[in-house]
């Protein structure tokens, strides 16, 4: 049934893409191969070297073409960044959207705010229309009075507008951007949203905002009490005391995504 359902999905937007007028044709393979073996043979070459090497013998591609089908060599994760999230894990708060599709071809936006010491989920909300309005409402719901972080983490996207800027330095926090096409600076609520979508989304088909808003608050309260986070020492964000049951006792676990339990006796 999921599958029929995705399989619905993209055949809907493939129809309505299909009646827009087509984009630039495609290259040949032979051409892709060629863009491509410029930066392995050269990789201190950017596009527009690349692009004046294949201009000399005559061949007129775009730039954009260059640069979607060149390789890159990705630099290590920078040191200084890493320290700056290990060393201030107690004053950040990262911010990020997730897109979610319903049964009938609507797009929902899900927006999560998490806390990086424990990965709490301090706050999200569900909306079909995302503006930088609704987020900066969003950040003042998740911090009340005197909670506000000493810094954000979110990334460049152009949702995160001037009516977010002004209400985040209204409250007296820093933010912080990662840079461009750099998920990997955003690790914790890149790491949550997979997680979201894994362990539960990836299970259900949506019907509404109504119940996708459900379905979220079941699967928070399965990863605050009960999902273990290697970071945490496989403790949960929600930390509990550990107590062996009694031999015979009937314990309750939850499945992926908290939306059922089974119940286990142990041996007596």
């Amino acid at each position: 049934m999921i599958a029929w359902q995705r399989k619905r999905f993209r055949d809907h937007w493939t129809r309505i893409s299909d009646k827009g007028t087509p984009g630039r044709p495609p290259i040949s393979q032979d051409m892709r191969e060629l863009i491509r073996k410029f930066p392995a043979a050269n990789p201190r070459w950017g596009s527009p070297r690349i692009l004046g090497e294949l201009r000399k013998p005559g061949i007129e591609v775009a730039k954009s073409t260059v640069e979607k089908y060149r390789r890159r060599h990705p630099a290590p994760p920078s040191p200084t960044w890493k320290a700056f999230l290990k060393n201030l894990v107690c004053d950040l708060v990262s911010i990020d959207f997730l897109t979610v599709p319903t049964v009938g071809f609507r797009v929902l936006f899900v927006l999560v705010v998490l806390a990086h010491d424990r990965r709490q989920v301090i706050h999200f909300n569900v909306t079909e229309n995302p503006t930088a309005h609704w987020t900066a409402q969003q950040i003042v719901e998740a911090f009340p009075w005197d909670s506000a972080p000493k810094y954000l983490l979110r990334d460049r996207d152009a949702i995160y507008g001037e009516p977010l800027r002004r209400r985040v330095e209204s409250m007296d926090i820093e933010q912080v951007l990662s840079a461009p096409r750099s998920p990997w600076q955003n690790p914790y609520v890149e790491r949550l949203v997979g997680s979201i979508r894994r362990d539960c989304l990836d299970h259900d088909i949506v019907l509404n905002e109504r119940h996708l808003r459900h379905i979220l608050h079941l699967y928070f309260d399965y990863y605050h009490r009960w999902r273990t986070h290697l970071s945490l020492d496989m403790a949960c964000p929600d930390p509990r005391p550990v107590q062996p049951p009694d031999r015979g006792t009937v314990v309750k676990f939850p499945d992926v995504g908290g939306l059922h339990h089974h119940y286990v006796r142990l041996a007596a």
